[in-house]
């Protein structure tokens, strides 16, 4: 009689760890709005919500973009972030890596010069 409970209980553990394994790094659908000339065209996050991702894009975009519109931003929120550049004469591609700790913010952007 213990047996079947035991193997429950088992199977319970798997799914709910095998669950949170996935729900820690996810790909967000609904990106914000670019506030400048340009988009925004991916956000995944790691250990933080979709919600928590599109602050740390919005605030890194504030900062970076205080320094004109080539600017770079190493620190938001809390987050140190690194950025790569793909840029021709009329557009940088770039993708933006935020970390704090174990938390992750990892998003790309398109932006006109």
């Amino acid at each position: 009689m213990l047996r079947p409970f035991l193997i429950a209980t088992a199977l319970s553990l798997v799914v709910l760890f095998s669950g949170a394994a996935a729900a820690s790094a996810a790909g967000c659908s609904s990106l914000p709005r670019y506030p400048g000339s340009g988009y925004f065209t991916s956000l995944k996050v790691s250990g933080v919500s979709c919600s928590t991702g599109k602050k740390v894009m919005l605030a890194h975009y504030r900062c970076r973009t205080k320094h004109g519109k080539t600017g770079r931003c190493s620190s938001v929120s809390g987050y140190r972030c690194s950025e790569k550049r793909r840029s021709i004469e009329t557009e940088i591609d770039a993708t933006v890596t935020c970390k704090r700790g174990s938390k992750k913010v990892i998003y790309s952007y398109q932006q006109d010069t």
